[in-house]
């Protein structure tokens, strides 16, 4: 096994069969839950040359690396449990973070078996260009979904954080998150950080109640995870409102979700420039 990778719709694209083989010998592959509902949009994706929706679907099941792979939890799950202190998980180490495991006892030795996963099923269907009724409608939602994104709302909302000034470079966007998550007001913003991943509103109320109870410790040390998805997506906001990203393409929000997986691998691959 080697280095745990997490690699976008991009990376396999960019690759043929060959190519897609000696990834999955030389790394073991976290596949996030975003790549399998990007491949499956697809499905919905007007194709221009001779290859239909599903050759290309079919085309990138047949490419994802199965020998060493696993897919990771959804980052919404890993949200819940742990501001909610049900959850406890390693993140930094690059490893995934998997569900479904059963404890099982053989030899007198005990173990975790993990079953074939859902989403391994269906690329397995995908190969053989076999897709259900409901993937088809979930690539139809999916579709629809990137068209109601706009990020002209946000783009103004952001602008109040800069009276001095709108940061010059992404290295000092990055300055900038890091400022504000540090900042003295820490609980103002936890506040905004809940309500800007637009969280459930009984959860963040818990969650509040929760850091007070311990006796409002730093962000970063309360709720690591919570605390980067947050410095992600303050950095895409703070980078809109100052002209350093642009704000034409919806897809940008879907690509930056990428990063939400970061802490769970040792290699991050992309051909995407909105990633570099």
């Amino acid at each position: 096994m080697g280095p745990m990778l997490i690699f976008d719709k991009s990376t396999l694209e960019s690759l043929n069969p060959d190519e897609a083989l000696w990834l999955d010998t030389f790394f073991s592959a976290n596949i996030t839950p975003l790549f399998f509902i990007e491949t499956l949009a697809d499905l919905e994706k007007e194709i221009r040359k001779k290859r239909t929706a599903e050759d290309v679907v079919g085309s990138l099941a047949y490419k994802t690396p199965d020998m060493s792979s696993c897919p990771n939890v959804h980052h919404t799950s890993l949200l819940v449990g742990e501001l909610s202190g049900l959850g406890k998980f390693e993140m930094g180490d690059g490893r995934p973070v998997v569900s479904g495991g059963q404890m099982k006892e053989l030899g007198g030795k005990t173990g975790v078996v993990f079953e074939l996963s859902p989403e391994a099923e269906a690329f397995g269907r995908w190969q053989k260009k076999e897709f259900l009724d409901i993937e088809r409608l979930n690539a139809k939602a999916w579709r629809r979904a990137l068209t109601n994104i706009n990020f002209e709302e946000k783009y103004k909302s952001f602008q109040m954080f800069f009276p001095l000034g709108k940061p010059k470079t992404l290295v000092d966007v990055k300055k900038f998150v890091d400022f504000y998550l540090d900042g003295p007001d820490q609980e103002k913003t936890l506040i905004f950080g809940l309500s800007l991943l637009d969280l459930p509103q009984h959860l963040q109320i818990e969650t509040i109640a929760r850091w007070n109870f311990s006796e409002k410790p730093k962000i970063r040390q309360f709720a690591p995870y919570f605390t980067h998805i947050f410095s992600v997506d303050l950095f895409f906001y703070f980078a809109i409102a100052s002209d350093l990203i642009g704000r034409g393409r919806p897809s940008h929000k879907i690509d930056l979700t990428y990063l939400y997986y970061l802490p769970f691998c040792m290699v991050f691959t992309s051909n995407d420039k909105l990633h570099s």
